[in-house]
């Protein structure tokens, strides 16, 4: 594995989710594989991709021309049975950077990324990313390869959070250039202008996606358990502010609620699978909140 690896999926998360996988196909009985059925029936079938064979796969798609030349088993696959597709946005905002605990927001997004993907993988669905803060920094393609994992991790791996969050422009670039309906999951703080959050959800709504939202915070955003004189330091806007946290924690506690709440009650409304996340959460419950969401899919027919 890369460097990136290593920092984002130890040893013990990937246990875990394993663990979790293996959950989730006991309860859920089909669901993963069903989660290979095409949303686009009545297409023409068109031949796509080749893909290593992996035991359990139907030997009737090995593609045996293939075979002759090299010697390996490849499987053809076709539009008509092409895995989900899933686009994994990650927030590098300078925000992100926050972190009270053993973790930054970002590493812990880029945790939660790490292991979305590597589940999707193992079930050989395609995977890409997006790493943006005000522009799109870093693009990975779809690919359903398990190596796949690597060029995911590498890219995480090379980002700095360090500037502002154009929310609505990067969310509008993405509907435009996804053509193709599938799964979007958004990871992020989601310190943005709301409006344009809102409109950008929409959008993407509007233009067949299916969205996941894993609203990302640190404890002491969501708690905001400080005592003392604090100096509290601007990472997206100018200015710095000292003063005692404990005449402010009330009146930011409000405005904190508010804000969820008005988060959940727009996901709600407009079928987006909204779960706020802290960073010192155990994984599993990300992962489990996929894994729910997936399976509602399934149940509503959304996609």
């Amino acid at each position: 594995m890369t460097r990136g690896s290593r920092r984002f999926l130890r040893p013990e998360e990937i246990s875990r989710i394993s663990r979790l996988e293996i959950r989730a196909r006991r309860i859920v009985e089909g669901f993963l594989s069903g989660l290979h059925r095409s949303p686009y029936f009545g297409q023409s079938i068109e031949f796509v991709q080749h893909r290593e064979y992996t035991p359990g796969d139907d030997v009737r798609h090995i593609d045996w021309k293939v075979w002759s030349k090299t010697d390996q088993f490849f499987i053809k696959q076709y539009e008509e049975e092409t895995n989900l597709r899933t686009t994994l946005l990650v927030d590098v905002s300078q925000s992100m950077q926050f972190g009270s605990g053993s973790m930054t927001k970002y590493d812990y997004g880029c945790t939660i990324a790490a292991a979305l993907a590597y589940l999707l993988l193992r079930q050989q669905d395609a995977v890409g990313l997006v790493a943006f803060d005000e522009a799109i920094l870093k693009r990975v393609q779809h690919q359903s390869r398990h190596t796949h994992l690597n060029a995911l991790l590498a890219a995480l791996d090379t980002q700095k959070p360090q500037k502002k969050t154009d929310i609505l422009g990067i969310m509008r670039q993405v509907a435009e250039e996804q053509t193709r309906r599938g799964l979007i999951v958004l990871i992020s703080d989601l310190f943005v202008p709301r409006a344009g959050l809102f409109k950008g959800l929409e959008l993407l709504r509007f233009r067949g996606h299916d969205v996941l939202l894993f609203h990302v915070l640190d404890d002491q955003e969501l708690d905001f358990n400080y005592s003392g004189t604090t100096k509290f330091e601007g990472m997206e806007a100018a200015g710095d502010l000292v003063c005692d946290p404990r005449s402010l924690r009330e009146g930011y506690l409000e405005a904190m609620e508010a804000y969820l709440a008005e988060l959940r009650r727009f996901c709600s409304a407009g079928r987006i699978d909204y779960q706020t996340i802290r960073t010192s959460e155990h994984l599993d419950a990300a992962l489990a909140h996929y894994l729910n969401h997936r399976v509602g899919m399934q149940h509503t027919g959304r996609r």
